[in-house]
């Protein structure tokens, strides 16, 4: 390789090649070096991950007026049956496709045949339609409107208006550019006589659709008779109009294959170098961000080859269909593609027809007809949720997940090795040192070998810092009243004034009932009772300390748990009173400690979403600093998987961490996943379906790794996790189940079926199974006053519960020393 060469692939950086570096490149054989270039740049953007989609194949009609020399789709009407597929053959075909996992519809045809055929013309006539397109986009609308499956289609060249037609029923649409060069359109060479592949129609089809934002494939088909310099010149182009509109997802480099009775059916194919160079020279040019796709099943055998050359993505693969371009060629079982890829060191994953970064701008790239669906499949990377397990619904925890966490991370024997950049990260943690932004979403990326060594690294963290311990707190939650004037979008709890059609009526609970419950949790072996509530508008700061003082009177010795950081900021503005004299009042009227709750995330984009009229960020972390500064401790939650993302997720994390390298004051970090069933937010189609289990289990285990050496307490939530996710979480770094609830209100609203109460010897066998040393606290994790401890094993059952009907608010909540004689 010469100076010059050898310079060029130094040079290459995250933005790919200039246009004459990358024109030089046409002159470099497939060097060594020029692999390793590529490599290291596409492991940069992707990692150990390459992608597929899982895709149902559905070829709307094979006629075309084009007469590319090697093509075996496009067919005559005297060689076909019908001229286009009927709409329910269409709609049949992909509900078998849905059936089997598949998410995308890839609608192939060819370009406007009824100008060249009449059979074409009457076809669409009698079933009411003047063009190709305008049948495509009836079709896709019916498959939209009744599947879940995303179209995505290949129409052709098309104007302004097409496209605007079409945008509302698919997720993305593509066309091949297949050259730039104008000499293979003249006389004897590939697309003579096909007037839609004039490479400036493409290129103009290409760049509407950037004016448009339409997510977008294309890409070149090489060894049809170009020259090295003509795929160069072709690949500048897409980048040209990719830098000005940012909307290509995918640029796939399709190798030819001759076909019988096509007039290049002697013609020679592109060898195995030139594939793979073109494939390095595609990632040199479009630098570290860019999908590059090769059809996995044009080169069957030589796979790791194709990773090793830049590759990231092999593009759909359908269980059902076959490849109707190429008919020739099989797709790979996925089984077998998985194996082939984690041969070449890589983890297959599914992802959408709609790219990642897409997702996560979804109201830019798509028509809102289409966010619900897109929404409802994705995780917080813009992936494929890739399970149906819903947090606090009885759904199997998927099989995957826990058998990486056991240790059995393969079946097919062929493991892909843990990233170095994932190493490196988990290297950073373990000796306590502060993790990045970008590194905390790198490890909520983490997937297959991955995954499972972020598990391990949580896991090894929690034995370090707690042992075989695992606790869990004899509690009582009082939710005091239901009503509340804040319209979060997540919250199936809260009630208002035009409520009562909702999950039960509003109600405001009494200071007797208060002291009831109190007592009898006490009586129970509860050490603790936690306390919140809606912000019902009539409350002021001074009913948060009759509360107190009611509590104070009913349970003497009871710990008290109580009122959200929104619940204190709301108190001290009614009462006039800065954070901290606030705080000091109810600390000297008895409680001791404060959840962390109402955090959500910490994140205002993320809040302006999902609670827009609640405290921000900045209050948030205000009032909790405020409460430690005054020697009230605190936990610290995190409520995800609705709108959010691993940014705001890594956001939240560092920001909870911050706070506590200056304070020291919270007890522990206890991730919420959103529990989508009863919520507005998800109800109107404007949130995901909550994490995935892969997601949950990470939450909890990059909260390990982040906060070591600073919180040492990672809580499971074991009504929105259930009994499988609970086990799994053992393995991933938490060392806490937290409270036995007796009753759990907030979390059924949202839909959530584990109960409301998992008593001492529920808890503890939970805790045996896991092979772990159970252990009753108190709420700062002490162990429980013996006596409640001894309570608690024999604990008679709840009383029936008043809730007081929440009528026009006058009665006080703080009751008199009689009154709490008379409630015992």
């Amino acid at each position: 390789m010469n100076n010059t060469a050898m310079a060029i692939l130094a040079a290459v950086n995250d933005a790919g090649l200039n246009d004459a570096d990358a024109l030089a490149l046409a002159a470099l054989d497939d060097s060594p070096e020029l692999m390793a270039a590529a490599t290291r740049l596409r492991d940069r953007g992707f990692h150990n991950g390459v992608s597929y989609s899982r895709k149902v194949f559905i070829p709307l009609t094979h006629l075309c007026r084009d007469v590319c020399h090697y093509c075996t789709f496009a067919k005559t009407p005297k060689k076909i049956e019908q001229a286009f597929l009927p709409v329910d053959q269409v709609l049949a075909q992909v509900k078998v496709a849905e059936s089997m996992g598949c998410k995308e519809a890839l609608f192939t045809l060819g370009e406007k045949p009824e100008l060249r055929y009449r059979a074409a013309r009457e076809a669409l006539a009698a079933m009411g339609f003047a063009t190709t397109l305008e049948y495509l986009a009836h079709v896709a609308g019916r498959v939209l409107a009744e599947t879940n499956v995303l179209p995505h289609i290949n129409a052709g060249c098309m104007d302004d208006d097409e496209i605007a037609m079409l945008r509302p029923v698919s997720a993305s649409m593509g066309i091949m550019l297949e050259s730039a060069s104008t000499r293979l359109c003249e006389k004897g060479m590939p697309h003579y006589g096909s007037p839609d592949k004039d490479p400036a129609q493409r290129l103009a089809t290409i760049e509407r659709a950037g004016r448009a934002s339409v997510p977008f494939t294309s890409g070149i088909l090489i060894g049809i008779g170009e020259t090295r310099v003509e795929r160069v010149e072709a690949l500048l182009a897409l980048r040209k109009l990719h830098l000005r509109y940012g909307h290509l997802q995918e640029v796939i480099v399709q190798n030819f294959r001759a076909k019988p009775n096509t007039k290049m059916a002697m013609a020679p194919e592109p060898d195995l170098n030139e594939l793979l160079w073109t494939i390095a020279v595609a990632r040199l040019i479009f630098g570290s961000q860019m999908s590059i796709q090769a059809p996995p099943n044009l080169s069957p055998g030589v796979l790791p080859q194709l990773v090793a050359a830049g590759l990231n993505d092999w593009g759909g693969v359908s269980p059902l269909t076959p490849d109707f371009v190429n008919p020739e060629a099989p797709w790979p079982h996925l089984e077998t593609l998985a194996k082939e890829t984690a041969a070449a060191g890589k983890h297959l994953h599914e992802r959408l027809t709609i790219y990642p970064r897409y997702v996560q701008d979804y109201s830019r790239w798509l028509d809102a007809a289409l966010h619900t669906k897109v929404l409802h499949y994705s995780d917080g990377q813009g992936l494929p949720k890739e399970d149906d397990w819903v947090a606090g619904q009885d759904f199997e925890a998927p099989a995957a997940e826990l058998a990486l966490l056991a240790g059995d991370a393969s079946s097919s024997g062929v493991v892909a090795p843990v990233s170095m950049d994932i190493q490196d990260i988990i290297a950073t943690a373990m000796r306590g040192e502060a993790v990045s932004e970008d590194s905390i979403i790198r490890l909520f990326s983490a997937r297959g070998s991955d995954f499972a060594a972020v598990c391990r690294a949580a896991n090894t963290l929690r034995e370090q810092r707690c042992g075989d311990q695992v606790s869990y707190v004899v509690t009582r939650n009082i939710n005091y009243t239901n009503v509340c004037y804040f319209k979060c979008q997540f919250c199936a709890f809260s009630k208002g004034k035009l409520s009562e059609n909702l999950r039960g009526r509003p109600y405001d609970l009494s200071g007797e009932e208060i002291a009831r419950r109190a007592q009898e949790a006490w009586q129970r072996g509860a050490s603790e009772v936690c306390m919140q509530g809606g912000i019902h508008p009539e409350y002021t700061g001074q009913t948060y300390l009759d509360i107190v003082a009611t509590l104070r009177a009913a349970t003497p010795d009871m710990h008290i748990h109580a009122f959200s950081p929104l619940e204190i900021w709301q108190g001290a503005e009614t009462l006039g009173l800065d954070l901290e004299t606030y705080l000091g009042q109810l600390k000297e009227a008895g409680l001791h400690t404060l959840p962390g709750t109402a955090a959500e995330v910490l994140d205002d984009e993320v809040r302006a979403v999902l609670c827009p009229d609640k405290i921000n960020t900045e209050q948030w972390l205000a009032v909790m600093a405020a409460a430690h500064k005054v020697g009230l401790r605190s936990t610290a939650t995190i409520m995800y998987g609705h709108v959010d993302n691993y940014r705001s997720w890594a956001r939240h994390l560092l920001r909870v961490r911050s706070l506590q390298e200056k304070t020291g004051g919270f007890t522990e970090f206890v991730p919420l996943p959103f529990v989508p069933p009863e919520a507005p937010i998800y109800l109107k189609g404007r949130a995901r379906r909550g994490p995935s289990f892969r997601e949950a289990i990470l939450m909890h285990a990059v909260a390990r790794l982040v906060f070591n050496g600073l919180i040492d307490n990672i809580q499971a939530s074991w009504v929105k996790m259930g009994e499988q996710g609970v086990e799994a979480l053992l393995n991933a770094g938490v060392n806490d189940l937290g409270g036995t609830l007796m009753n759990e209100t907030i979390t059924r609203a949202a839909g959530a079926v584990h109960g409301q109460e998992a008593a001492p010897e529920l808890m503890e066998g939970r805790i045996r199974r896991a092979g772990r040393q159970a252990f009753q606290r108190n709420t700062l994790y002490g162990p429980a006053d013996p006596e409640q401890n001894l309570r608690s094993r024999s604990a008679a059952p709840l009383a029936d519960v008043v809730n007081t009907p929440a009528h026009k608010y006058e009665r006080s909540k703080q009751i008199s020393g009689e009154d709490v004689i008379a409630t015992s």
